[in-house]
């Protein structure tokens, strides 16, 4: 073994001329080694014991260090430490890739080239933050099919099988894929949120067979020409991270941003004898978790020890690497309120802070539930310092008037809740920094809360909840605040969601019903055109907003929305009711023609041949109206909305 020289040495595994450094901290240990080669199959057979040529080098500050030359690209490895209170084989927490034989969790670790990768996207800029239309999914359950197009998400969805959608993410005209976990997390199916190997993407999400490679790879290449790039070889996605690499390289030459979920608030359950709990070996039972974490639990797993350098250093190196390697667009951190609960404001601050360092055109968004929710999008010292956060406050009163519209038209609807609901939330500052959405992967899972399509009637084929859907995405795209979906919410999917097809197959997302379900297709038209419609006017990803008509009676509510100085004014008015309003008044900013630009009812039977609505235009020829200068008697379409611009 080769002792490196201090300053020159990474954290991990890394490739270097003529062999690969090894650097781990685990200030505990009594002795560390790296096995390697021909050494590793016999690592876990009793009697084991390393020679003190795989031995690492202590280097004084908490860590050891060593390089073993001759090792590239997909050699395998694994650490052996001796503590206090144990004996044996480690793997690296900073490992770039695990490997498929051995069988997790006893596997390898594999050094990848981060550079191997072949990228395409240097010419990709991310939209700015208020643009953001976002998408939620999970990778395993989303979208797979096989060869004969058969569905095959009863095993797990592949990173691969995401080039499916690509085009159809396109086309509906979002600009923002947010995954949900892809880190090694230790059971075949989850949701992500019991991550171990915080640097390895999931290994149960990537193709290993190369003959099913070769028809990805068709695909891939075929997204590639359509592109006007160059080809990809069977060799550049033969990796696990590089068929994450390829689907993030293809979403961005589709011009949309890729954001990871990541988990810093926990690790675990399912910690195994050769994960990072007790990595320097220290007795089972210390105080501190050793090293990585504290005593405090969380969903099954620990939280970590924020206080410690050493692990506020993985863990922002682990968004560094997400960053650099994966060329990632932003960061939706979970459960930050656990975080910040257990002595990691700091740590908030510092993650946020060096993130943007790193690439400030990479968004952050913090799920933080504290009292003060304003704390999470405060600059530092009284705030965390990140970009945004999600908010629950639109979704709470959309929800809520949904579920007090089907107690039918005689039913109370508090529209005061609900404007309120549209406003950005208190002390956010910029209206952008709030993440809105009406569905997502807590809410709407299994034995949780219902999906609007279900919420909105309890026949989810009736024009009860086709229509009062239609009203309540139109609120969320009419509001102020990044939009999010949730998938299939844009099909009119009407099933909650799991993870585990063992037990819910059932509840997989019936993509089918696009070719023969006239209501998904006809509401996927409609939020396909509501996401064109806000990307078109500038006014609705802007600043300024004002729910200017609030009629508890009618049960009306009015939205402005509109860039100072500019002319480019845009109304939403939405009608609540189960009925039409003809001949109903309502203010506008300006006289004069005011162009129909959006009716729900078109997609009421997509195209609607007669919907209720104003002809394409109406002239505000008529005096005051509220707090508008002008007015005009306008057609509003039963539980549905109409929006206006010059």
């Amino acid at each position: 073994m080769v002792m490196p020289t201090l300053g020159n040495v990474k954290m991990g595994a890394n490739l270097v001329q003529g062999g690969a450094t090894f650097r781990l901290w685990a200030p505990c240990a009594q002795r560390v080694y790296v096995i390697t080669g021909e050494r590793l199959p016999l690592i876990d057979t009793s009697g084991f014991a390393p020679a003190d040529t795989e031995a690492l080098f202590n280097l004084g500050d908490g860590s050891c260090s060593g390089f073993v030359p001759g090792l590239a690209d997909g050699s395998p490895y694994r650490f052996w430490v001796t503590g206090n209170g144990s004996t044996g084989p480690k793997r690296d927490p900073r490992a770039r890739e695990l490997s498929i034989v051995p069988a997790y969790p006893r596997c390898d670790c594999i050094i990848r080239d981060v550079s191997r990768y072949p990228w395409h996207d240097d010419a990709y800029r991310p939209p700015a933050f208020n643009d953001l239309m976002l998408y939620q999914l999970h990778i395993g359950v989303f979208y797979a099919v096989d060869a004969a197009g058969m569905d095959k998400r009863r095993g797990i969805g592949k990173y691969l099988d995401l080039l499916d959608r690509v085009d159809y993410l396109a086309d509906l005209g979002i600009n923002g894929v947010q995954l949900l976990p892809v880190q090694e997390h230790p059971t075949e199916t989850s949701r992500g949120y019991n991550g171990l190997d915080l640097y390895s993407p999931e290994m149960d999400y990537q193709v290993n067979d190369p003959a099913e490679r070769g028809r990805y790879l068709t695909k891939a290449n075929a997204l590639l020409a359509a592109r006007g790039k160059a080809p990809l070889s069977p060799a550049d996605i033969e990796a696990g991270q590089d068929q994450l690499k390829c689907v993030i390289d293809i979403f961005h030459l589709s011009g949309i941003a890729v954001l990871f979920d990541l988990v810093f608030n926990h690790a675990g359950g399912g910690f195994n004898d050769q994960c990072l709990e007790f990595l320097d070996r220290q007795p089972y039972g210390d105080e501190n978790r050793s090293l990585y974490f504290t005593d405090h639990q969380w969903v099954g797993g620990y939280v970590f020890a924020y206080w410690n350098d050493g692990v506020r250093g993985f863990l922002i190196d682990n968004v560094r690497q997400c960053l650099e390697e994966y060329h990632i667009d932003g960061v939706r951190y979970d459960e930050v309120t656990v975080i910040d609960a257990n002595g990691g404001g700091r740590f908030c601050q510092d993650v946020s802070s060096t993130a943007r360092a790193e690439k400030s055109s990479a968004l952050q968004i913090a799920e933080y539930w504290g009292s003060d929710r304003a704390a999470a999008v405060r600059a530092p010292p009284n705030g965390l310092g990140f970009d945004a956060a999600w908010s629950d406050r639109l979704r709470l009163g959309v929800r809520g008037a949904l579920s007090q519209m089907r107690g039918g038209s005689d039913a109370f609807v508090d529209m005061q809740n609900l404007a309120a609901s549209l406003a950005p939330p208190d002390g956010f500052g910029e209206a952008w920094r709030a993440v809105n959405m009406l569905e997502d992967h807590d809410i709407v899972f299994v034995e949780r809360d219902l999906r609007v399509a279900a919420l909105a009637s309890n026949d989810s084929r009736s024009w009860y909840a086709r229509s009062r859907a239609r009203v309540a995405l139109g609120l969320l795209f009419a509001s102020p605040g990044i939009p999010q979906l949730f998938m299939g919410q844009e099909i009119f999917e009407d099933k909650q969601w799991s993870d585990d097809t063992n037990f819910h197959a059932n509840l997989l997302i019936w993509w089918d019903g696009l070719a023969v379900d006239g209501v998904m297709r006809d509401y996927h038209s409609f939020c396909r055109d509501l996401i064109r419609l806000r990307a078109a006017y500038p006014a609705l990803r802007g600043e300024r907003v004002a729910v200017y008509v609030v009629n508890e009676q009618d049960r009306v509510i009015g939205i402005h929305r509109w860039i100072e100085g500019s002319g480019q004014d845009v109304l939403v008015v939405a009608n609540l009711q189960e009925q039409n309003r003809f001949g109903y008044r309502i203010g506008f900013p300006g006289a004069g023609t005011w162009r129909e630009i959006f009716n729900s009812d078109v997609y009421e039977g997509y195209p609607n041949p007669q919907p209720a609505g104003n002809g394409g235009r109406v002239i505000a020829d008529s005096g005051p109206w509220g707090p508008m200068p002008n007015s005009a008697q306008v057609t509003l379409p039963a539980n549905g909305f109409i929006a206006f611009a010059r």
